[in-house]
């Protein structure tokens, strides 16, 4: 269930991203309009939530808050401390402002982990690794590669743990990502053939009944 809702926030970044992008171009024309706008509604949130901890990479937080490091313990970051994250760099990747987006998942993912494990009982480290490396997955279609990632970073004894969790998130995100020049090579999902192609199948089995 964890594993889904990473999967769920990774395409809820992934579109968020590019809803922000393409309502900017379409409401504002002048393009030096959007990197203003989007700074300021990035400090006038800040300042609504009294808290600057959500601005920058978020690996370490020199005052103490909500960081990447943090979301490892318990009570170590706040229930939504990935949505105001995930808003946030939404909104400065897609008016404009080019700083990535890797460590930013990380962070989401992390923090996203820390409230499941909170909420659930379960083991806040492991659970904010998982979160790290399983968003990233889903954002980015690349299971495999974040699972190893995941036994690079947090060592190999649960690596199981590491495939279901970067796997189902893939799945789970849909065909969405934070990369436009991917391409859908293959569908994640089987999908139902279509009345057409059915009836041309059935025309093409009668023709050769017939012959």
């Amino acid at each position: 269930m964890a594993s889904a809702l990473f999967g769920m926030v990774a395409f809820f970044f992934a579109e968020t991203t590019h809803l922000v992008k393409n309502t900017c171009k379409k409401y504002i024309p002048n393009n030096w309009v959007i990197p203003v706008v989007g700074a300021l509604l990035v400090i006038a949130i800040s300042y609504a939530l009294g808290t600057f901890d959500y601005l920058g990479l978020g690996v370490r937080n020199p005052t103490g808050g909500v960081s990447i490091i943090s979301a490892f313990a318990t009570a170590g970051s706040h229930p939504f401390s990935w949505f105001w994250k995930l808003l946030l760099t939404a909104i400065t990747l897609g008016t404009g402002f080019k700083g990535g987006e890797v460590t930013p998942l990380f962070f989401i993912g992390a923090t996203l982990g820390n409230t499941v494990a909170t909420i659930s009982g379960s083991p806040v480290d492991l659970f904010a690794g998982l979160g790290f490396i399983a968003i990233f997955a889903g954002a980015t279609n690349t299971p495999l590669a974040c699972t190893l990632m995941g036994v690079e970073l947090f060592g190999s004894d649960n690596l199981l743990y590491y495939a279901v969790a970067c796997f189902t998130a893939y799945y789970c995100s849909g065909h969405s990502g934070i990369y436009g020049s991917q391409r859908v090579a293959v569908s994640k999902f089987p999908l139902p053939r279509s009345r057409t192609a059915i009836k041309k199948n059935s025309n093409q089995q009668n023709n050769g009944n017939e012959s």
